[in-house]
Parts: C-alpha cells; sequence; structure tokens
C-alpha cells in the first residue's frame, strides 16, 4: 500500500507584489525616482512555489479576484502544478502590495485589500485538508474581514491536520484573547527572530524557540530563523541550533517564505527536522541572492549549494542540540 505524502495548503492571501527599487524612503510628502518596477504574484505565493520546488504537492485556499492581478496569480501557479481550490470571485480583482526595496536590501510595504481578502469558511474548506496535511496560516489574515471566517474554519479543522502559523509582525498587534485562540490551535511556530523574542519574551534564536514552544498547545513545534545566523527549531523538549549561510543580499523580500516553504516541503517527504531546516536555511540563502518574491530554488539548486567545497564554512555543516532550559 503506497503512503499519501502529505500536501501544503496556503489560506493567506495572494497580492501583486508590486517591487520599486529606490535610493532611499522618499520623505513625507516627498518624491523619489525608482530604477526599476517589477510585478510579481506574491504574499501566499511564495511559500507555495518554494514548496512544489522542493518536491511537494501544493494547494492556494484563499481568495483570488477577476483582473488582470488575479490573472497573473493563477498563471504563476499553475505554471508550477500548484492547484487553486477557491473559484474565482467575481466582480473585484485581486490586491497590490507595493513593495520598496533599497540599496541595503530594507524592505517597506503598502498593501491594499481587495478579492484576497473575501474568504469564508466554506472558501477555505475547498482544499478539503486531511490528516498530516500543513495548513499555512498568516498573521495578517487575522486582521479585518478576514479573522472571523479564517478561525472559524481553523477551530473546525480535524486535530490530525497541521496547523503552521507564519505569525508576521502584527501578531504583537492583535488582542490578548484572539492570540490565545489561535495558539490554541497552532501545531507548528515558524516565525523570524524579532516576531518570536516578541511574543515569547526571550532572546536569543534557542531560548526564543523555547519560549514561544511553551505558550504553544501541548506537542507543538517552534522554528525560529534569523537571516544568515540560521534557525532554531524547539520540538520534544529538545532545541536544535541548525546555523545558516551568509550571503550578500540584494534582496530579502521572500526570504522567510522561501525558508517556510521548504522546511514544510522537506517534512512531508519525511526528513528529520534539522536536516529540514538545513535545507531551508540554504533555500533562504540562495534566495537573498536573487531578485523577486518568486525566485526560491528547486531541489537541485539546493543540493548543488550544499554540494559545492567551501572551505570558509565547514562549520556551517554543524547542528548543535540543547535541552529544554539549557542555555
Amino acid at each position: 500500500m503506497s503512503v499519501r505524502t502529505p500536501r501544503v495548503i496556503h489560506t493567506a492571501r495572494a497580492p501583486v507584489d508590486v517591487v520599486v527599487e529606490v535610493p532611499a524612503l522618499p520623505r513625507r510628502g516627498g518624491n523619489v525616482m525608482a530604477s526599476t518596477v517589477t510585478r510579481y504574484a506574491g504574499g501566499a505565493v511564495t511559500i507555495l512555489l518554494a514548496a512544489v520546488r522542493s518536491g511537494a504537492t501544493a494547494v492556494h485556499a484563499g481568495a483570488h479576484g477577476r483582473g488582470p492581478n488575479g490573472d497573473l496569480v493563477r498563471e504563476t501557479l499553475a505554471a508550477e502544478g500548484v492547484s487553486l481550490s477557491a473559484p474565482i470571485t467575481e466582480g473585484r480583482d485581486t490586491g497590490i502590495c507595493v513593495v520598496m526595496i533599497e540599496p541595503s536590501a530594507e524592505r517597506t510595504f503598502v498593501t491594499t485589500r481587495e478579492a484576497e481578502r473575501q474568504i469564508t469558511p466554506q472558501s477555505l474548506q475547498t482544499s478539503n485538508p486531511t490528516a498530516g496535511d500543513p495548513v499555512c496560516v498568516s498573521g495578517y489574515s487575522f486582521v479585518g474581514m478576514t479573522r472571523d471566517p479564517l478561525i472559524t474554519r481553523l477551530e473546525s479543522l480535524p486535530d490530525e491536520v497541521v496547523v503552521v502559523l507564519d505569525p508576521g509582525a502584527v501578531f504583537a498587534e492583535l488582542d490578548s484573547s484572539l492570540r490565545s485562540r489561535i495558539v490554541a490551535l497552532t501545531d507548528v511556530w515558524t516565525g523570524n527572530g524579532e516576531e518570536s523574542e516578541d511574543f515569547g519574551g526571550a532572546k536569543g534564536m534557542g531560548p526564543a524557540a523555547e519560549a514561544v514552544a511553551a505558550l504553544l498547545k501541548p506537542g507543538a513545534v517552534a522554528v525560529v530563523r534569523d537571516g544568515e545566523e540560521g534557525c532554531a527549531v524547539h520540538a520534544d523538549g529538545v532545541t536544535t541550533l541548525v546555523p545558516g549561510f551568509p550571503e550578500k543580499a540584494i534582496d530579502t523580500n521572500g526570504a522567510g517564505d522561501t525558508h517556510t516553504g521548504v522546511l514544510l516541503a522537506e517534512r512531508a517527504k519525511g526528513a528529520a527536522r534539522p536536516d529540514a531546516c538545513r535545507r531551508a536555511n540554504a533555500a533562504g540563502a540562495i534566495k537573498v541572492t536573487r531578485r523577486g518574491p518568486t525566485s526560491a530554488p528547486t531541489v537541485q539548486e539546493i543540493d548543488a549549494y550544499l554540494d559545492a567545497p567551501d572551505p570558509a564554512l565547514p562549520h556551517l555543516l554543524e547542528v548543535v542540540r540543547f535541552g529544554c532550559g539549557s542555555p
């Protein structure tokens, strides 16, 4: 009998990123000339593409509109075999996210709210998650009109479905009672260092992962990533530090989502958590050397990156483990 491989399902919005490279942000009321402007399918698309390029089956369960932006999202996903379970939202196009990138690779965002916000518990159910499927949710989906239908749907999921939370910076701003409802449903937390330190109250990747895990449901896993420093994963009472791969960044937009997509794909294929984290760290390092949020590497590119000899980086192959509560 064949064993079913879990699908990576994402519930969050998939806007079109309008990416402009600027020498610096304009002063208030001022203007600045962009050197480039490019349109990409963004948001949840980045995680889904990273997942399928690492060999996973992926589904977008979020809403998508009728118009040129919605068309771009659908074309981008379909080109790589990602299915969209919900029907097109008629009468409204998918919104945009303006991404301003400075020479330092720092990003600033302005986001609209359009068809991608038009979700219902029924539209989310079209993905039909089953046991073992990771269902990804974004902290930003718990703001505004997507909040109630999403949490209603999450609270109705079978226990065997794996809820994966990417909290985002907005998570700290949510009402404490809402945060409590969300973390009670969360099986896997995957956040950056700042988000995780703010929520857990502990500094440093390892301590932050432990502190966050202590606030989640029993048995939940916490992954804390910190760019070139790598990531920490706390599971089964043990925290594992997986060093990263420093690279000169030209565009960090989508690096965290690339990390999450590869991590989930590797876990869906049965990889041990430290191995999945190492490949996710490598994918994030490759991503920051490329422009655009949809430039996640393929599984072959990650293999080549990890196999390439580099005597300056032998320590990156080490994995450090320590027990819960250890320094």
